[in-house]
């Protein structure tokens, strides 16, 4: 297996990269460049990341070559978030020059770890409330990147279950329990979600998942509550079990919406988010604005701007739902 597959696979599955040092021609500087995950995207280990290959096209389309150029460390806590933190610290001990975490936890892990490495963001949440960067135009620090405000699309996902189950009374929320929360009170996240749902007339039902393993339990509790549908949380864990929550979706008949459409692609019903891999593409583009001496602190930190709706129109028939035309029409891709 060559170094550009180590990297993509790496990426996918989880897996530290091996040591490249050796593919690097010694011509000046060859970056170090490091990426966090809380949790693996790809289902099928050993399976090459279509992010690690949008990062990579990108690279190599504004002149780095890997190997040569720049290197790669992937540090990923397997769905184990506490895990973060020492991930973090041991890659700032490694002297990498740039991270690029991936999700709002592995971004706060980063940030705690050093105030000096740049760092590259793939799905920060509201780094400016978080107190991460000064603003968005001019965030200051070491932190740059793209910001996820995923609460503005909650209105969204709850609107677009309404138009297709437009008598839905009780909706579930799988919501992943790696960030810190009070068990008391909703998260931010869930008080957007319940906001947006009373508003149309449904009830919340949140249910946490913090492993791959708790899964099945969660679609138990769903039952048992008579949830007449869910919306799964921009989460890692939801994208890499992506398979088994589809096929628990169809065998427990509840309609599915997402903010991946790689859930929709393995059967779930519906999805409206960004384009992931828009969001690796551009995180090179910031990396390259670094390796030429940009100061992270300098480059405003963006919001992605691409967003797709998915429909499966397969798992629409076999939960006998009819989509209105009004959404097809909305669709980016209708899978049929």
């Amino acid at each position: 297996m060559n170094a550009r597959r180590d990297f993509l696979i790496a990426l996918g599955a989880g897996a530290l990269a091996a040591p490249l040092a050796s593919f690097a021609q010694q011509q000046g500087k060859v970056w170090r460049i490091a990426f966090l995950t809380p949790t693996t995207t790809e289902s099928n280990p050993g399976e090459p990341s279509a992010y690690g290959l949008a990062f990579m096209r990108e690279m190599q389309a504004a002149g780095h070559t890997f190997g040569v150029d720049y290197l790669i460390e992937v540090r990923s806590a397997d769905g184990d978030y506490e895990r973060l933190p020492a991930l973090a610290n041991e890659l700032v001990r490694l002297n990498v020059d740039i991270i690029i975490p991936v999700s709002p936890v592995a971004v706060s892990a980063a940030h705690k770890a050093s105030k000096t490495v740049p760092i590259v963001c793939i799905g920060a949440h509201d780094p400016v409330g978080m107190g991460m960067a000064a603003s968005l135009a001019r965030p200051g620090g070491n932190l740059t990147g793209l910001a996820t405000f995923y609460a503005d699309l909650i209105p969204k996902h709850v609107e677009l279950l309404k138009s297709i189950l437009p008598k839905a009374s009780r909706v579930a929320f799988l919501a992943s329990a790696g960030a810190e929360k009070d068990a008391r009170k909703d998260t931010p996240l869930e008080k957007t979600v319940r906001d947006a749902m009373q508003k149309l007339g449904m009830h919340l039902q949140v249910v946490p998942v913090e492993s791959a393993e708790q899964i099945p339990r969660a679609f138990a509790a769903m039952t048992r509550e008579r949830a007449g549908a869910f919306i799964a949380i921009a989460d890692a864990i939801f994208v890499r079990e992506r398979v088994q929550v589809a096929e628990l979706a169809l065998k427990h008949r509840l309609p599915s919406f997402f903010a991946s459409k790689e859930n929709v692609q393995a059967g779930g019903l519906a999805s409206y988010g960004e384009n992931f891999i828009d969001l690796f593409t551009q995180a090179a583009k910031y990396v390259t604005k670094i390796m030429k001496g940009a100061r992270p602190g300098d480059l405003p930190i963006e919001q992605p701007t691409k967003f797709e709706l998915v429909i499966n129109m397969k798992t629409a028939k076999t939960l006998g739902l009819a989509i209105p035309q009004e959404v097809l029409l909305r669709a980016d891709k209708v899978i049929e």
